[in-house]
């Protein structure tokens, strides 16, 4: 093998179709004239999300971790007067290696002024378009899913209840009293494989904002503004209503290293730059981050991010 490995896992083929997406992807974003920005890879502050594990960076400067998404540097650039804006860059997420994830990716993100999640989705069909052929994806709520599959309302049921739906769905030695844990496990083993045409997923949890503005569904329920993006049966992109309140963003950020705490989780420092940027004047936008090796793969029809990335994990 060591004679060998130091051959990329792709051919010529593959890295010309990435090439052919990277220049559709600019041209969209050129004719619609939103800007293409370049942020940091390293950062000194990560975010907060107890789902998310960073890889940190270690500098003589002193301590640094690898982004896990260009969110931050991107609101500062929204709240200093950019406009709408663009960005194809790496993400790192430690302990994410397997079929569709590999510790270094490729993100997709934009963000747009004066934008609400239905002008963002469309817009985001109107890529899949481009880039996929895909036709407009079906819109739907959240609770609608669980309900559609799994005959729970997870905005309504209780702990209990997901517990045995869970265990009426399928076998697990897993056990939480956090009902997003439950909701999360659900979703992945009974609903998102399912998905296979194009879905938007929207009016989530408000337990599930995380940088999401809150709001009210038709039953005048609070839910979170944002929604997922899934297709042949994985997430694709996710979008947010932005949350642009420095004190709610807080105290998110406090609530989240509180689940740390509680869940044996390291904790990180809140990124103060971003808080400040938000109580200077962010302005009321939408944003999406999409996996762009993801698109490849369905692009290309096939079923492992290993066959799309030149130099996967196990090759650098």
């Amino acid at each position: 093998m060591a004679g060998t490995d130091w051959q990329p896992a792709t051919d010529n083929r593959m890295l010309e179709a990435r090439a052919a997406m990277y220049r559709d992807i600019r041209a969209f974003f050129a004719e619609r004239r939103v800007l293409e920005v370049e942020t940091p890879l390293l950062a000194s502050a990560i975010g907060t999300d107890p789902a998310l594990d960073p890889v940190p960076a270690r500098l003589s400067a002193g301590n640094y971790f690898l982004q896990t998404s260009p969110e931050f540097p991107m609101k500062r650039l929204l709240a200093a007067g950019s406009g709408p804006i663009w960005q194809l860059c790496k993400a790192f997420r430690n302990g994410e290696a397997g079929r569709r994830h590999n510790p270094e990716f490729t993100m997709l993100e934009w963000y747009r002024p004066g934008f609400g999640l239905p002008e963002l989705m469309t817009e985001l069909d109107a890529l899949l378009a481009v880039l996929l052929d895909f036709s407009p994806a079906l819109r739907i709520t959240y609770s609608e899913l669980f309900l559609r599959y799994l005959d729970v309302d997870p905005l309504s049921a209780s702990l209990d209840e997901l517990k045995a739906c869970a265990s009426n769905a399928f076998e697990t030695a897993f056990d939480s009293d956090n009902p997003d844990h439950w909701c999360d496990l659900l979703f992945s083993h009974c609903i998102e494989p399912e998905l296979k045409e194009p879905v938007f997923i929207h009016a989530y949890p408000p337990s599930q904002a995380a940088l999401a503005t809150l709001a009210q569904d038709t039953q005048g329920r609070t839910v979170a503004q944002r929604f997922e993006l899934v297709a042949g049966g994985m997430e694709l992109a996710n979008g947010y209503f932005e949350l642009t309140d420095a004190n709610a963003q807080r105290q998110r950020f406090e609530a989240d290293l509180a689940r740390r705490t509680a869940e044996g989780l390291p904790q990180y420092a809140i990124d103060e730059r971003l808080l400040a940027a938000l109580a200077h004047g962010m302005p009321a936008c939408a944003g999406v981050a999409v996996g762009v090796d993801r698109l490849l793969m369905l692009q290309q029809g096939v079923s492992d991010i290993r066959d799309v990335l030149a130099f996967p994990v196990d090759r650098v």
